[in-house]
């Protein structure tokens, strides 16, 4: 799971994906609130917001702007239970303004989720072609003694949990939304690790990875991630959550070319240092996403 796509998310056309519940409530007295979120760059972090505020009844729709990192929320009452409760994700957010939602605004959020059912095949396509090649590549990366191929398998992994996730929270409550999500960011979080101590014993006790089958099966993952996009490319001018999920498959893309570059560097110069450092990149990538994950709190 990349969280690097900062730049990325920037270069994109401002998108809002708008999330609709609770129609019982009534126009009158809806406020809008409009949030700064400085690390909501990335689909993990909306999925994270998403479940964060599930158990807030009074909120009637959520609108995600990834590529300006605002929030802005449609609700009932007072917006300082909300703030507190998205403080507490350590994603930076802030309120920004908080004022009387109209009821033009209040219909457009109630009309944005016509193509779910469509996004949510995608999705499950998506769940299983990523954790298929977590397990495809953190074989071969064993086999290959390839830090690189490990670490990108993590990535992958970390991927298929998002994804899962997602879908997982259709239908269940709070807690077992943020059990669920505590039980994948826990597992990143012991991968992750190891994969780091690994980079740093191959570091000091030296390995051999080997350097053609690293470019093969990173190939394979290229072709894999190259397929997701294909997949999301029908979706990334809807909701912000499916174009930031193609920024999402376009960061692996690059991983999986940095993994292949690694890969060339290894045999031109017979060195295991390129294996080691894009191993060590990606590590500390899916890390900080697990940490990310294990910050929900009920």
């Amino acid at each position: 799971m990349s969280n690097t796509c900062d730049g990325q998310c920037g270069s994109e056309e401002a998108g809002t994906d708008n999330y609709t519940r609770n129609p019982v409530i009534t126009t009158h007295g809806a406020q809008i609130s409009t949030y700064k979120v400085p690390k909501m760059d990335c689909p993990s972090e909306e999925r994270m917001i998403r479940m964060a505020l599930n158990g807030f009844d009074n909120i009637r729709s959520l609108s995600f702007d990834l590529s300006n990192r605002n929030l802005e929320i449609i609700h009932q009452g007072e917006a300082g239970p909300i703030t507190s409760k998205l403080e507490t994700l350590g994603l930076g957010a802030s309120l920004q303004k908080s004022e009387e939602a109209s009821a033009e605004s209040v219909r457009s959020a109630e009309s944005s989720n016509a193509n779910e059912t469509e996004e949510s095949g995608t999705l499950w396509i998506l769940l299983a072609i990523n954790g298929l090649m977590f397990l495809v590549e953190m074989t071969m990366g064993l086999i290959a003694q390839s830090a690189g191929l490990i670490a990108d398998s993590l990535d992958m992994l970390a991927d298929a949990a998002v994804y899962g996730l997602a879908l997982y929270a259709v239908g269940h409550g709070i807690k077992m939304q943020v059990r669920a999500a505590h039980v994948a960011g826990i597992l990143q979080l012991i991968l992750a690790v190891g994969v780091l101590v690994e980079v740093g014993r191959r570091f000091l006790f030296g390995s051999d990875p080997q350097s053609l089958m690293m470019m093969a099966v990173a190939s394979v993952a290229l072709i894999a991630n190259v397929s997701c996009l294909l997949l999301i490319a029908k979706h990334r001018e809807g909701g912000a959550h499916m174009k930031a999920s193609w920024i999402f498959s376009a960061n692996d893309v690059v991983i999986n070319l940095g993994v292949i570059l690694a890969g060339l560097l290894v045999a031109w110069t017979g060195s295991n240092y390129p294996d080691l450092v894009i191993g060590g990149i990606v590590g500390g990538i899916v890390l900080i996403g697990a940490k990310r994950i294990l910050a929900l709190k009920g």
